[in-house]
C-alpha cells in the first residue's frame, strides 16, 4: 500500500472516530458509522471553532423570576468557559410556551440560540393544551442545573407557625383554606394536586400570574398560604417577611435547617421546579458537546457552587442523555396527574 493510500485510510479512520465520540449521548457514541450513501446526521460544515459570536438565551418569563435567577447564577461562568457573551431575550407569556414554541419551531439549530427550560411547565403546556404543538422531542436538552424545591410559606403575621397547625386546620376545613400558586399548569399548581392526593387534604387553589404575586399575597395575609419555590421566596424568608412551614425536598435545606420536609411529616411528596438549558433539535454534535462540557466544567467551580448555595438553589446537574431521560420521566408523570384531574378544569 502506498504512503498516500495509507494516509487516506488513516484520515478516514480519524473521521469515523470523531463521529463516534462526538455528542453528549453515550448512546449516540455507540452507533456504528454508516457504510451506505444515506444522509449523515453529522453537519457538513465544521463547527470546531464554536462559538464565534454571542449566544442568545430565550427566557419564557419576565425578568426577575426563576429563569432570570438561573441566568445570573450560570452565565458569568459559561461566558468565561466558552469565551463569548450570553444575551438574554425575554419572551413572557403562556407559561413559557411562546418562547419554547419559538425555540422548537422557528430557531436555527446552530447552537447560537438556546433557551432556559423549566419543568414541569415545559411539558404541561402541551399536555394541558392541544393548541400548543411543540414537544420535548423537538429539543436537544443540554443540561439541567438546579431543582428548586417547593415550599409552603405564610406571612410573618400568620396564625400558622408550623406545618402541623396548617394541615390540621385544612383537615378540619376542607376546601376552605386558600393557597396560592403561580398559575394553572405551573409547578406549584401540580405540587398542590400531588400533595392533596397523598394527604387527602383539600385546598382552595388561587392562581396568580407568577410566583411573586403569590408570595406577596401570602405576605399580605390575603391568602392563607402560598405554595412556591425556595429559591424565589428565600430572600423574604431570610428577611423575616415570610415563614416557611415545610419544604418538598428529600432532605432539609441547610439554609433553613429548622424547616421540616413534607416527607418527615408523613407525606411522600417531593416536588419543585427544575431549570436547565436546551437547544432546538439537530444542533451539530460537536457544538452540543462543547455546551455539555461547559456545563460540566461550571458544575465543578467552587464559586458557582457557593453562588447557588447563597441563593438557596440546590444544584441538580443532569447533562445530555441524563437530562433527556429526566424530561421524559417528568412528561409521563405529569400527563398521568393531569388525566386524573383535567375534568375539574374543563373550560
Amino acid at each position: 500500500m502506498s504512503k498516500r493510500k495509507r494516509l487516506s485510510v488513516l484520515l478516514s479512520l480519524v473521521m469515523v472516530l470523531s463521529v463516534l465520540i462526538s455528542g453528549c449521548s453515550s448512546k449516540e457514541a455507540e452507533k456504528p458509522a454508516s457504510n451506505d450513501n444515506s444522509e449523515s446526521s453529522t453537519p457538513a460544515a465544521s463547527q470546531s471553532d464554536y462559538p464565534k459570536k454571542s449566544i442568545t438565551v430565550l427566557q419564557g418569563f419576565a425578568a426577575g423570576g426563576g429563569s432570570d435567577t438561573l441566568a445570573q447564577a450560570t452565565q458569568p461562568y459559561l461566558e468565561k468557559i466558552l469565551g463569548q457573551t450570553f444575551v438574554n431575550q425575554y419572551i413572557p407569556g403562556a407559561t413559557g410556551a411562546i418562547a419554547w414554541t419559538q425555540l422548537a419551531k422557528q430557531t436555527e439549530a446552530d447552537g447560537y440560540t438556546i433557551s432556559i427550560t423549566n419543568t414541569p411547565m415545559l411539558m404541561t403546556n402541551y399536555i394541558m393544551n392541544e393548541e400548543i404543538t411543540y414537544n420535548i422531542d423537538e429539543l436537544d436538552p443540554i443540561a439541567n442545573v438546579v431543582t428548586d424545591p417547593g415550599v409552603i410559606v405564610v406571612g410573618k403575621d400568620s396564625k400558622y407557625n408550623t406545618a402541623e397547625e396548617f394541615f390540621e386546620d385544612a383537615k378540619a376545613n376542607p376546601d376552605k383554606l386558600t393557597v396560592g400558586n403561580s398559575g394553572v399548569g405551573g409547578d406549584d399548581f401540580f405540587t398542590i394536586l400531588i400533595f392533596e392526593k397523598e394527604s387527602d387534604l383539600k385546598f382552595q387553589q388561587i392562581p396568580f400570574d407568577g410566583d411573586g404575586p403569590s408570595w406577596q399575597a401570602a405576605m399580605g395575609n390575603k391568602i392563607d398560604a402560598s405554595f412556591n419555590n425556595l429559591g424565589i421566596t428565600y430572600p423574604q424568608i431570610d428577611a423575616g417577611n415570610l415563614k416557611c412551614l415545610a419544604i418538598f425536598a428529600e432532605e432539609r435545606d441547610p439554609m433553613l435547617p429548622d424547616v421540616p420536609t413534607v416527607k418527615e411529616l408523613g407525606y411522600d411528596v417531593v416536588s419543585g421546579s427544575s431549570r436547565g438549558y436546551s437547544a432546538p433539535k439537530g444542533i451539530p454534535e460537536d457544538v452540543k458537546q462543547k455546551l455539555c462540557d461547559a456545563f460540566a466544567e461550571m458544575a465543578e467551580n467552587p464559586d458557582f457552587i457557593k453562588g447557588c448555595q447563597d441563593r438557596a438553589l440546590p444544584i441538580d446537574i443532569k447533562i445530555g442523555d441524563d437530562y433527556v431521560q429526566y424530561l421524559e420521566e417528568q412528561e409521563a408523570k405529569f400527563e398521568e396527574i393531569w388525566n386524573e384531574v383535567k375534568d375539574q378544569y374543563a373550560q
